[in-house]
C-alpha cells in the first residue's frame, strides 16, 4: 500500500470529492522521505534561485526509494505535490528528483531534463539496481 489512509479520509473519498489539503497531508505522513526530499528541493530553489534544484544522491535504502517511486509515479500524488508546492516535478532513474518553478522561462531547461537525451546522459552503472 502506498499511502496510510485514515478512516476519515477514506470516508471522505467514498462520499465524493476529497479536500486536496487532506490528501496532501496523507502524502506527507505516508511518504516522509519523499516529502522531505521535495520540501528541501523547493526551499533550495527559493533560496538559491536558478532554473531548477535537483537531488543526485541515491536514497539511503529501498524503503526511501519506494517512497520516491510512489510519490512521483502516481499522477494524483505528483499533481497534488506540484500544486501544493507551486512547482513542476521531474524525475530520472530512481532518485534524481528535480523541482522547476512554474515560470515559463525555464520550459526549455525542463524539456532538456525530461528528454530522452537527458535520461540517457543520467545513466550510470552504479544505478543499475534502482
Amino acid at each position: 500500500m502506498s499511502l496510510d489512509v485514515s478512516p476519515d479520509l477514506l470516508a471522505q473519498a467514498e462520499r465524493g470529492e476529497v479536500d486536496e489539503r487532506d490528501f496532501v497531508d496523507c502524502v506527507r505522513t505516508s511518504l516522509p522521505y519523499a516529502w522531505e526530499m521535495i520540501s528541501t528541493l523547493v526551499a533550495r530553489l527559493k533560496v538559491d534561485g536558478g532554473e531548477f534544484a535537483d537531488n543526485q544522491t541515491p536514497p539511503p535504502d529501498e524503503q526511501a526509494r519506494g517512497q520516491l517511486l510512489r510519490a512521483l509515479a502516481s499522477d494524483a500524488i505528483r499533481g497534488s505535490l506540484e500544486r501544493h508546492f507551486g512547482v513542476r516535478l521531474a524525475f530520472q532513474n530512481c532518485h534524481r528528483v528535480a523541482v522547476f518553478p512554474l515560470d515559463g522561462a525555464v520550459d526549455e531547461r525542463l524539456a532538456r531534463f525530461t528528454s530522452v537525451r537527458g535520461q540517457l546522459l543520467n545513466q550510470s552503472p552504479t544505478l543499475r539496481d534502482c
